[in-house]
């Protein structure tokens, strides 16, 4: 049969038309040769097509991903690297698809030492891709289709090496080179040794992706599948990278933030007395950490400013791990330009003027006298700048007595546009609690809201600042 030409198709249809092709291991004039002989009710007088590799998993009977992706469903390129914890990988397409996502996956070669694209696609009830010069599907620059035609590429596990070569920009086989030329949104989950994890080059390599805009999500600490290994490098959970993937990818309606720029600080901040001691409070970081999660989950593109916490990142945020106020407060200097500052960090007032350089030793005399100095006032800096201000800056009041008032009265002192209060008496339990109880005090009067957890809390919050920033060109 000759070939075949076919102009004036619209950029759906051209998708779809490629999606079906490549779900059935065909080419473009294959498939459609295939559905010119079911409409004209021929048989058996056309060319053979020619059969899938056997290591590929048959389409599925149910709606092709074509299908549902022309249907509204949101689409999932999984990149499985090469490490143990690809298995959990598989379990991540479950995951991913429970959330109504199409799936499809590319397997490295170092994937396929671990798990087989078999069984990938047995989950994932269409094609495994693991060949960058595949003849059955470069014949139309098959890694460029598979790059563009996602709304979310995921890489579980993200190797070592993987982020080396994502960083480096290199192309040299088909994971690396979709994601280079992708231009969707890009989550990678990290898994590798401790020690390959905490190396200068892969922290060098995550803070370059990170500047790219790529998301994270874990690791996490705790044992490796080495025997008498442990440490920070483990994967994160199916179920953690899935609702990270949820958060990347949900609806316009439910992204009432995307495309703002969210900066918020979170924790205590730890100033140094000597080399082992330190001035601090006892701010757990749960609140500010709830309301990154939650402007995340909103759309938003989110920098996180933490102090020393021992609660894990939250998924699709950008953190910055700093130790005293000045570090906090040049990292939020960075971070600008952005829409909304949400300043929920409890900074020390006060820093020692000169920190020992040795730890201080007991003295006959008693305590040593500590001279101390003020520490830089972030809220209010940020508040009051001419240049580069946030359009919404909101502070938090942590008060023992006079709530309200007090709150009130930094609102006006600080400069800020909100302030979010609450008790934080020893008998609430809130701080470092799971609950919280506050009043939103604005321009135009107060709103005491009734207790709830911390992360419907942020949820409310992220809510007005939404409605708030809507109303703002």
């Amino acid at each position: 049969m000759a070939s075949i030409t076919i102009r004036q198709l619209d950029e759906n249809t051209k998708k779809r038309l490629r999606l079906r092709a490549a779900n059935h291991g065909r080419s473009m004039e294959d498939e459609v040769r295939t559905i010119l002989r079911g409409a004209a009710g021929v048989s058996g007088e056309a060319r053979p097509v020619p059969a899938a590799p056997a290591r590929e998993a048959p389409p599925r009977a149910d709606p092709a991903p074509a299908a549902n992706a022309a249907s509204g469903a949101q689409r999932v390129l999984l990149v499985i690297g090469g490490g143990i914890a690809a298995y959990k990988s598989l379990d991540l397409i479950r995951r991913l698809a429970e959330r109504g996502a199409v799936v499809r996956c590319i397997l490295t070669a170092a994937a396929q030492e671990f798990i087989t694209p078999l069984s990938a696609g047995a989950l994932s009830g269409g094609r495994v891709f693991t060949d960058l010069f595949d003849p059955e599907s470069e014949f139309d620059v098959g890694h460029i289709r598979l790059a563009r035609d996602t709304d979310l590429v995921v890489v579980a596990p993200a190797t070592a090496d993987l982020m080396a070569k994502m960083a480096g920009g290199h192309a040299d086989d088909l994971a690396s080179a979709v994601l280079l030329a992708t231009d969707r949104p890009v989550l990678i989950a990290p898994a590798m040794n401790p020690r390959m994890w905490d190396h200068p080059a892969t922290q060098r390599n995550l803070a370059q992706l990170q500047a790219d805009g790529v998301a994270t999500v874990g690791p996490n600490a705790g044992e490796m599948a080495e025997r008498g290994e442990a440490g920070i490098g483990r994967m994160a959970e199916p179920l953690e990278i899935a609702a990270a993937a949820e958060a990347l990818l949900g609806d316009a309606a439910g992204r009432p933030l995307a495309g703002r720029r969210v900066v918020v600080t979170s924790g205590p901040t730890h100033e140094p007395i000597d080399p082992v001691r330190y001035i601090a409070n006892r701010s757990s970081g749960k609140q500010g950490h709830a309301i990154a999660a939650a402007a995340a989950a909103a759309g938003a593109e989110v920098i996180l400013v933490s102090g020393p916490v021992s609660i894990p990142d939250p998924p699709g945020v950008k953190t910055i791990k700093v130790e005293s106020a000045r570090e906090m407060f040049a990292a939020v200097e960075k971070a600008l330009p952005a829409d909304c500052a949400v300043f929920a960090a409890a900074v020390a007032d006060w820093r020692v003027a000169t920190p020992g350089r040795e730890k201080i030793k007991k003295a006959k005399m008693g305590a040593p006298a500590l001279a101390l100095i003020e520490n830089p006032d972030i809220l209010a800096t940020i508040a009051q700048r001419k240049a580069r201000r946030p359009k919404l800056v909101i502070g938090f009041a942590a008060e023992t007595e006079k709530v309200i008032a007090n709150a009130k009265d930094k609102l006006k002192r600080k400069g800020c546009d909100w302030i979010v209060a609450n008790d934080v008496s020893p008998e609430t339990g809130i701080m470092g609690g799971e609950s919280n109880s506050v009043h939103l005090v604005t321009g135009d009067g107060v709103e005491s809201w009734p207790p709830q957890s911390k992360e419907e809390v942020a949820r409310a919050l992220v809510a007005r600042i939404a409605a708030a920033l809507g109303e703002q060109p």
